[in-house]
C-alpha cells in the first residue's frame, strides 16, 4: 500500500520572538501562495507612516499571482507549462523574469556538476510528486531510462537580451520548484525595497529574505525547524540583509512496502535519494541562489554536500540522521550567524 505523506513543506523556520519592549512599530500581513503561505513583516520607527495594510497585501499578492503566472507547473496557462507541453525547438520568447530564473537555477546546476537540474520535470512526474497527480507507484527502469533521455541542462538554452529560452529536445520538461519560491521571495523583498522601507522580513513557506533589523532594533532571529519535533526549533539563526531557505524530505515522501521514497530526485540516477541528510539550510545573499544551492546540496548528500558547501564558502547547516536519531553538521561560514539562546 503506497502512503504519500500529507505535510507538504520541507521545513518551517519560525520568526523567534523575546520579551523585550518593542522599540518600534511592527507591521504584519500574511496570505497564501504557491501551496503553502506568506507572511511580511515591516518595521516602522514612525506609527504615522505606518503602511496601508489591505492596499500593501493587494499588491505583494499581485507579485506573487504573476511569478506563480509565470513559473508554476500546476498552472495550466502558466509560461513554463507552455513551454513544457510545446514540441518547438525554436526560441520561444518568455518574461524577463523567467528567463532570468532559468538563468540563474541553470548557473547552480553548473556549479554543482548537475545535481540542481531544472529540466527534471519528467522525472518529478514520473515519481508522482509533479503536477500530473498520477498515482504513487515504483517506475520501471525502462520509464527511469526513458525519463532522464529528455532531461539534462545541455538540452535547455535560455537568453536575457530578447529574453526567450529554447529546448533541444521536445520531451524537455522545466521544474522551477528548486528556485521559484525563493525568487518570489526576493521579488516581494524588492518592491518593498522600492517603497523605501530600511527594516523588513518576507517569509514563503519558511525561506526568508530579511532586511535592516526587527522591531527590537535587532538582528532579525529566524528558526530552523527540528526535523524530529514538529513546530521546535533546532538552531536559531541572526540575519541582516540576508535570506535562508532549507531543503529536506521529512515530511515530503511516501511509502510502499516499508520503503521511504523522498520527493527529492537526484538527476543523475533518475531515483530518489537514499542518503541521510534530512535537511539542509543555506545563507546566502538571494533567497533564489539559497533556494538553488539547498537542494542541489540536498541531492549531493550530507558527505559530498558538504565539500561542495565548503568549496563554495557557503554558509551551510545540515541534519544528518544517524543511529540515535539526529546530528547536525556545518560549515565555519554559517557560525557567524548562529545566535545564542
Amino acid at each position: 500500500m503506497t502512503k504519500l505523506n500529507s505535510l507538504t513543506l520541507f521545513t518551517i523556520l519560525l520568526v523567534i520572538g523575546c520579551s523585550q519592549k518593542p522599540e518600534r512599530e511592527l507591521v504584519s500581513l500574511s496570505g497564501s501562495t504557491m501551496g503553502t503561505t506568506y507572511s511580511v513583516k515591516i518595521v516602522s520607527s514612525d506609527p504615522s507612516l505606518s503602511p496601508n495594510i489591505e492596499l500593501l497585501k493587494s499588491r505583494v499578492d499581485s507579485i506573487l499571482i504573476e511569478v506563480n503566472r509565470q513559473m508554476s507547473t500546476y498552472i495550466q496557462s502558466s509560461e513554463i507549462t507552455r513551454f513544457n507541453t510545446s514540441h518547438s525547438l525554436d526560441w520561444q520568447p518568455v518574461s524577463f523574469d523567467l528567463a532570468y530564473v532559468i538563468d540563474k537555477t541553470r548557473t547552480i546546476g553548473l556549479a554543482s556538476d548537475g545535481a540542481l537540474d531544472l529540466t527534471i520535470g519528467p522525472l518529478v512526474n514520473l515519481w508522482g510528486f509533479g503536477p500530473d497527480q498520477k498515482p504513487l507507484e515504483i517506475p520501471s527502469e525502462l520509464e527511469i531510462n526513458t525519463a532522464r533521455e529528455s532531461t539534462g541542462l545541455d538540452k535547455i538554452e535560455v537568453r536575457l537580451e530578447s529574453p526567450a529560452i529554447k529546448k533541444t529536445v521536445k520531451a524537455l520538461s522545466c521544474d522551477l520548484s528548486a528556485t521559484a519560491k525563493g525568487f518570489g521571495v526576493d521579488k516581494v523583498a524588492q518592491f518593498l525595497e522600492s517603497l523605501d522601507y530600511n527594516n523588513f522580513l518576507v517569509e514563503i513557506g519558511g525561506e526568508v529574505n530579511v532586511k535592516g533589523k526587527n522591531h527590537l532594533n535587532l538582528s532579525w532571529k529566524i528558526g530552523i525547524a527540528d526535523p524530529d519535533t514538529p513546530g521546535s526549533i533546532e538552531k536559531v539563526v541572526s540575519l541582516e540583509n540576508m535570506a535562508m531557505a532549507t531543503s529536506g524530505d521529512y515530511w515530503n515522501y511516501f511509502e510502499e512496502n516499508g520503503i521511504r521514497y523522498s520527493h527529492t530526485i537526484d538527476p543523475i540516477t533518475g531515483r530518489p535519494i537514499t542518503h541521510k541528510l534530512a535537511s539542509v539550510t543555506v545563507i546566502d545573499s538571494t533567497c533564489l541562489t539559497a533556494d538553488g544551492y539547498a537542494t542541489a546540496i540536498d541531492v549531493m548528500g550530507p558527505e559530498k554536500g558538504l565539500e561542495f558547501a565548503i568549496k563554495m564558502k557557503l554558509p551551510v547547516y545540515l541534519i544528518v540522521r544517524d543511529k540515535k536519531g539526529f546530528s547536525t553538521r556545518s560549515t565555519k561560514y554559517f557560525d557567524d550567524f548562529i545566535k545564542t539562546r
